[in-house]
C-alpha cells in the first residue's frame, strides 16, 4: 500500500517537474504579472478604478477635448504668425519705400546746394578789372521769422529731419539773411550730432560769417570744421574759404599755405567745382 502511494505521488510530480524545467518567456512573465496586477486591483479597489489620491487618473492622456482644445489654440498661433509675417513684410516695403524717397531727396538737395555754392563762390572771386570797383548794393531783404529752436528727432526721423534742418540754414543763407542763418545752421550741427549735413553745416555758417563781412569770425569756424573732421563732406571747402578769409584779413601768405594744404591733403579727390576755383584764389593771393 505504501509502494502504491509513492508510486502515484512520484507520477504526479513529473509533469509539475518537466514544467518547471521549460523556459519561461518575457511575454508569458509579462502576462503573468498583469494577471496578478488584476487580481490585485480587484481586491484592493472593488469599483475597479483606482482611488485618485495622487492627482492622477487612469484616463487617457490625451481626450478628445484636450486634442479639440490644443487644436484651436494652434490655429489662433499660426493667424498669429501669418499675421506677424504680412505685417513685417508691409513694413519692410514700406522703409524701403521711405529710404529710396530719402536719397532721392539727397541727391535733389546736393544737386541744388552745388549749384547755388557754385555760383557764390564765383561771385567772391571778382575779376581783376574790377577788384578797385564799388562793392555791389545789396537791395534790403524783409527779414524773416524767428528761427525756430531745433529738437533732436527720435532715432527713426534722424536722418530726414536733420536734412530738414540743414535745408532751413541753407535757404536763410541763400536769401542773405546771413544771421538767421548762422544761427539756424549752428543749432542743427548742435542738435544733430554724426549726421552727414554737419560738415556741411558747419561750413557754411562760416562762409555766412564771411559774407557778413566778418572774416576773423569766418576764418576761426571754417578753420574748426576743417580741424574737427577733415573727412567731412565739406572739408576741402571750409579750407578753401579759410584761405579766402585769410585774403579778407590781408593774410596772404597764410591764405597761399591754405591752398597748398587743400592741394597736399585732398588733391584729385576735390570736387571738379571746387578744384576750378583754386587757381583764380591762388592768383588773387599772390601765390607762387
Amino acid at each position: 500500500m505504501l509502494l502504491r502511494t509513492l508510486l502515484l505521488l512520484t507520477l504526479s510530480l513529473t509533469p509539475l517537474a518537466a514544467a518547471a524545467r521549460e523556459p519561461v518567456t518575457p511575454e508569458q512573465r509579462i502576462e503573468r504579472l498583469e494577471r496578478q496586477v488584476r487580481q490585485v486591483q480587484k481586491t484592493v479597489f472593488p469599483k475597479g478604478q483606482p482611488a485618485d489620491t495622487a492627482g492622477f487618473t487612469d484616463a487617457p492622456a490625451a481626450t478628445q477635448e484636450a486634442v479639440t482644445s490644443m487644436t484651436g489654440r494652434l490655429d489662433v498661433i499660426e493667424r498669429q504668425v501669418t499675421e506677424l509675417v504680412r505685417t513685417s513684410e508691409e513694413n519692410t516695403h514700406r522703409l524701403g519705400v521711405m529710404e529710396a524717397d530719402l536719397a532721392r531727396l539727397r541727391a535733389d538737395n546736393d544737386s541744388r546746394f552745388k549749384a547755388i555754392e557754385v555760383g557764390a563762390g564765383a561771385a567772391t572771386l571778382p575779376a581783376a578789372a574790377s577788384e578797385a570797383g564799388p562793392l555791389p548794393v545789396v537791395a534790403p531783404q524783409p527779414i524773416p521769422p524767428r528761427v525756430a529752436a531745433v529738437t533732436p528727432p527720435a532715432a527713426s526721423g534722424f536722418e530726414s529731419a536733420g536734412e530738414a534742418a540743414y535745408v532751413s540754414g541753407f535757404d536763410l543763407w541763400a536769401a542773405k539773411h546771413y544771421d538767421q542763418s548762422i544761427a539756424q545752421l549752428r543749432a542743427m550741427a548742435s542738435s544733430f550730432p554724426g549726421h552727414r549735413r554737419v560738415s556741411w553745416a558747419n561750413n557754411l555758417a562760416g562762409r555766412a560769417l564771411l559774407d557778413k563781412g566778418q572774416p576773423r569770425a569766418a576764418a576761426e569756424a571754417l578753420l574748426a570744421n576743417y580741424r574737427s573732421n577733415p573727412k567731412g563732406e565739406r572739408a576741402p571747402d571750409s579750407l578753401f574759404y579759410l584761405g579766402q578769409s585769410l585774403v579778407k584779413l590781408n593774410q596772404a601768405s597764410q591764405a597761399c599755405k591754405a591752398y597748398a594744404e587743400l592741394t597736399d591733403v585732398y588733391g584729385a579727390s576735390l570736387r571738379p567745382a571746387l578744384a576750378a576755383m583754386v587757381p583764380a584764389a591762388r592768383a588773387q593771393a599772390g601765390c607762387k
